[in-house]
């Protein structure tokens, strides 16, 4: 029997000096619960998402630095952490000096492992190159480490030797990717099963939210815990790290599953924190009586990722005070119930800036909103600077002076209704958030951001996309859970629930109407979802494959006999199918590589995790065919 710390960390990016400071102080938390083996997270000394940081050699020295001083700290129980590991005299593919992920076992000062091991510490065998990880940029696996010393990846897989409490143990150490080994070639835990097994599986983790993967790595893990009959200690940081374009949390959820694969011990997420646990280790953990994980809904986990991502990120930039501007609208109103709760009524300014399209009724739910949350509120209508800039526009005379003539602007009504927009954020917004000492929020939706529903430099800009990884429907589920669970009464007006979406630009969007915006999003939520969320993007060929065959709704997830209902002819189908393919492939592209960060919680979010190149739109020979098909027969 020992006991064993899991030492679920808040790690900064970018921060050595920082972690290193968190993690001796766990260190000694551990001490004085009597633990003799405390394990810390993947990177838990630099961080993991630092860009091209890694790059720079001083950085480098200073991690090594910080990882001795955690070294030092073992004089008494074994510490196990993951930190960049630097061999200065070889270098990597780039030319660059080489670095490895690497995980350190430490224990009385020294470093274990290298009896059976060419380094004193182990390396990562399987790194990520997909969504938002990038490693080979900058690391040097395993694998390539046994093709440069000419032997076998069996041979290098390798545990460490250890005795804990009088225990003679072997410890199978695997950083984060190498548990979720099913794609790979190299199957680290079936490599260290048939050299004789181990007695304990720890992996240390550097692992993003995302919505619905915890119960991914519960199935993943209790099965390997349970082919294997050994125990594993699953430890992952909490925390916020971002790529530039792309923001994510991270839950920690460290998890203890015994021999039986059982789930015994788990950490709350989004919470720093240390747990102790004693482990019986010849019983496999099975001195610990397996707990009930109850998982949250969908959209209450969203809520904690989205709360906690704002809170972190807003105090990593040392911004305290935050402008909205709010609509009457759904968006506005759940990204201003989010921020409200996280600063504070005192530290939040919502603005409502009407031109002459705005309804008396969206007017009303702004300033109902506000009074419901108890924020600042103030009305600044447009209309006068809109109708000055479109005069301006239209009265200034444009010159050749090669010819020597002048001509003049025509100010169509679609550029008009981006001048209200533009003029709402960029001068509006902006202007007020300086004044006020804060910053002005982004409010658009994945599904705006999807097609380019937006204006560029308008209701795109802002510090933070806090919701742009959320279709329209996930907005309405939001709205409803923050009314519900959240304030003690509904804050959310129900009528800003029910009016139809709209973004009330010209006299064609009156919401008393019911004339709201051009996508209908319980079909093209998921038509869009199904464009870049899926592991195998779908394209119109997929579409209108799935369109003829009739089973377009089961593929991508809508209301069945959906289809049907909106397009009354295979013509009807394919022009919306085009429009919205079009936009998606052209300008929303270019407005996408020019949006705030957006706050990740799916599998795929906009920025790092989805690449994309302004290649224009493109339809492959097949949907031609299937197009010319469909056409003929009922067009």
């Amino acid at each position: 029997m020992f006991k064993v710390a899991l030492g679920q960390m808040e790690v900064i990016p970018g921060r050595p000096d920082l972690n290193t400071a968190a993690m001796l102080s766990m260190t000694e938390e551990a001490r004085a619960i009597h633990a003799q083996m405390v394990i810390f997270p993947e990177m838990a000394i630099p961080g993991y998402f630092l860009g091209d940081m890694w790059e720079q050699e001083a950085f480098l020295r200073d991690c090594e630095e910080y990882g001795r001083a955690v070294i030092r700290a073992s004089a008494d129980l074994c510490i196990i952490f993951g930190n960049v590991a630097t061999d200065w005299d070889k270098v990597g593919d780039d030319g660059r000096v080489r670095k490895y992920n690497a995980c350190f076992i430490a224990q009385n000062g020294q470093l274990r492992g290298s009896e059976n091991f060419p380094y004193p510490f182990r390396l990562k065998t399987l790194l990520p190159n997909y969504r938002e990880f990038d490693d080979t940029r900058h690391f040097y696996s395993l694998r390539k480490l046994a093709v440069e010393l000419g032997t076998s990846i069996e041979n290098l897989i390798q545990p460490v030797h250890l005795t804990l409490n009088g225990i003679a143990m072997k410890l199978g150490c695997l950083l984060c990717e190498d548990g979720w080994s099913d794609d790979y070639a190299v199957k680290p835990i079936s490599v260290l099963q048939a050299q004789g097994g181990v007695d304990l599986y720890i992996n240390i983790s550097s692992s993003p939210f995302t919505l619905g993967k915890n119960n991914k790595r519960n199935r993943v893990f209790s099965k390997e815990a349970k082919d294997a009959g050994v125990p594993l200690l699953y430890v992952n940081n909490t925390g916020i790290q971002n790529n530039g374009k792309t923001l994510y949390t991270f839950d920690g959820s460290s998890t203890l599953y015994n021999s039986r694969g059982e789930i015994v011990a788990a950490c709350p997420p989004f919470t720093a924190t240390l747990a102790g646990f004693d482990i019986d280790i010849k019983a496999g953990a099975g001195n610990l009586p397996p707990v009930a994980i109850t998982e949250p809904s969908d959209i209450e986990t969203i809520y904690q990722s989205l709360h906690y991502g704002i809170s972190h990120f807003l105090s990593s930039i040392g911004m305290k005070r935050v402008v909205i501007g709010i609509s009457g609208g759904i968006d506005s109103a759940v990204a201003a119930a989010l921020y409200t709760k996280v600063v504070g009524p005192d530290n939040v300014l919502l603005v409502n800036m009407p031109s002459r399209y705005n309804s008396q009724t969206t007017k009303d739910l702004a300033a109902k909103l506000a009074e419901n949350l108890g924020t600042l509120y103030t009305v600044m209508p447009i209309q006068d600077v809109v109708d000055y800039t479109v005069d301006q526009i239209g009265r200034t005379p444009i010159t050749d002076l090669a010819a020597n003539t002048s001509r003049h602007l025509s100010v169509s009504s679609f550029v008009k209704e981006n001048i209200q927009a533009r003029d709402r954020s960029s001068r509006v917004l902006a202007g007020i958030a300086a004044a006020f000492g804060g910053g002005f929020t982004c409010n658009a939706n994945k599904s705006e951001l999807t097609v380019g529903y937006s204006t560029l430099y308008g209701d795109q800009a802002g510090f933070l996309a806090a919701l742009a990884d959320l279709w329209k429907h996930q907005i309405y589920a939001l709205a409803a859970f923050i009314n519900e669970h959240v304030y003690p009464q509904p804050v959310i007006p129900q009528e800003t629930i029910t009016i139809v979406p709209s973004a009330e630009l010209s006299a064609e969007q009156s919401v008393d109407a019911g004339q709201g915006d051009p996508i209908i999003y319980p079909y093209h939520d998921f038509l869009f979802h199904s464009f870049m969320e899926r592991w195998n993007k779908a394209t119109p060929e997929d579409i209108l494959s799935w369109y003829q065959e009739g089973v377009l709704e089961a593929k991508i997830g809508c209301r069945p006999g959906l289809v049907q209902s909106l397009f009354a002819s295979p013509a009807a189908f394919i022009a919306d199918l085009e429009r919205w393919w079009n936009l998606y492939n052209g300008m929303a592209v270019a407005k996408r590589i020019q949006a705030p960060p957006v706050l990740a919680v799916s599998r795929r979010a906009y920025g790092f995790d989805h690449r994309e190149a302004q290649n224009g739109v493109y339809y492959t020979a097949r949907y031609q065919t299937l197009k010319k098909q469909l056409l003929a027969k009922g067009g």
